[in-house]
């Protein structure tokens, strides 16, 4: 895809395509106009980053008990939930990388509920063989990933832009408790978060609640 063509298919303005991927306006008219030509390894990094951001990683509907499906090790036999996520891990036996609440619990900023049953991920769709998986997409892109503890998970850019796309079916508290954390960890201050366009004016609201979060 050119540059054009990847735009319109996220269906973002000029000024929205360059804000989702940090690049400057006036550089993204000059590359559609074709006064310029962006190199070559741009052009394969940001067609990674666009089918990457284009794979389904929204749900409609939460998986419910299924006696013909495998259990995962439930939340509550672990006091820790690194040793959570890596018995579930291990139970699973193939790549995966943990989404939303789980990626939140793998970066220290939401402890979770004893009595989780919903698994957010990024993998295989056999995956679907375990009650209580949900996955979000077969690929997530390698500049979204992080890896801690042996667990890989999506980053807190990634999982913020996921709850967003999934607020529908998702209970936001620990996205407001980890953005909360995020906050008073740097300085109260949100720098370092990018959130695409379409989801800035809810970005808006639900900082407030972060900050507020912990609030008598």
């Amino acid at each position: 895809m050119n540059v054009r063509e990847m735009r319109m298919r996220l269906g973002d303005t000029q000024s929205e395509f360059a804000a989702r991927y940090g690049i400057p306006f006036r550089t993204i008219q000059n590359w559609e106009s074709g006064l310029r030509k962006p190199p070559e390894y741009i052009l394969s990094l940001l067609n990674s980053r666009v089918l990457s951001d284009l794979s389904n990683h929204k749900t409609t509907t939460l998986p419910k008990y299924d006696p013909r499906k495998y259990s995962l090790p439930k939340r509550s036999k672990f006091t820790n939930t690194t040793e959570w996520l890596k018995a579930v891990q291990n139970c699973i036996g193939e790549d995966i990388v943990f989404a939303l609440d789980e990626a939140l619990m793998c970066q220290d900023g939401f402890l979770g509920r004893s009595d989780e049953y919903l698994i957010w991920v990024y993998g295989s769709d056999t995956l679907t063989r375990f009650n209580g998986i949900v996955v979000l997409g077969n690929q997530v892109s390698n500049y979204s990933v992080k890896e801690k503890d042996g667990l890989r998970f999506t980053d807190f850019n990634r999982t913020l832009s996921d709850a967003f796309a999934n607020e529908a079916i998702l209970d936001m508290q620990g996205i407001t408790e980890a953005l909360s954390k995020y906050y008073f960890r740097n300085n109260e201050s949100f720098e370092g978060i990018f959130v695409s366009p379409e989801y800035q004016k809810r970005f808006e609201q639900l900082a407030d609640d972060a900050i507020h979060y912990y609030d008598i």
